[in-house]
């Protein structure tokens, strides 16, 4: 069953706020596109937009509720998260200053099997996936199609609000020309991800 206009006009504007709001991932896209070009921030948003749009599913098929409902699984996807996080600040803080045209050969970026997997461990995505299917989600014999719908409906509003962080992140390599700029802009980027890591557990 297709959602009623009144049923998905809520929802769309549910999955704009989740995805244009400040978080780990925008964070990431903003930095990577600020560091090597709108280019490489499209593999990070295509695999977490597709990873959260996955999480929708697995939650809407029963496993992923009762998954989520066990408090040593959310703690432990909680660690992994912020450790993982952590660790990419430090990569970003101590990165190297080049121009989206110049990369370090040597730098790994994060990209879309890295960007999927941010999501599959953020314990606020798993969250996110239970609002969904229990605000959105319809009952009855419809309702794995109907779940379906949702998760795709996320997927493509969630690209271009995230493809808005991108066009952000290479605005400003346009306007920080100088290495010192550049430099700021980066750490700025890292102890703000990192800050978005630490405060899940406090929220």
């Amino acid at each position: 069953m297709w959602l009623s206009v009144t049923g998905l006009l809520p929802f769309l504007l549910f999955a704009f706020v989740a995805s244009i709001t400040p978080g780990p991932t925008n964070i990431l896209v903003l930095s990577n596109s600020h560091r090597y070009g709108i280019s490489a921030a499209l593999p990070i948003i295509f695999g977490a937009s597709a990873s959260a749009a996955a999480l929708v599913l697995v939650v809407g098929s029963g496993f992923g509720q009762s998954i989520s409902g066990v408090p040593w699984v959310q703690h432990t996807l909680q660690g992994c998260g912020i450790a993982w996080l952590s660790y990419l600040s430090w990569q970003i803080f101590n990165a190297p200053i080049s121009t989206p045209h110049q990369t370090d050969a040597n730098q790994r970026r994060l990209g879309m099997w890295g960007a999927a997997s941010l999501q599959l461990i953020n314990p606020k995505s798993w969250m996110m996936a239970l609002a969904v299917i229990s605000v959105f989600a319809t009952q009855g014999a419809d309702q794995q199609s109907h779940v379906q719908l949702l998760a795709l409906v996320f997927f493509v509003v969630s690209m271009p609000c995230l493809g808005i962080w991108a066009l952000l992140g290479a605005g400003s390599a346009r306007v920080l020309q100088t290495p010192r700029a550049k430099q700021r802009f980066n750490r700025c980027m890292a102890l703000l991800l990192l800050t978005s890591a630490w405060l899940s557990l406090f929220i």
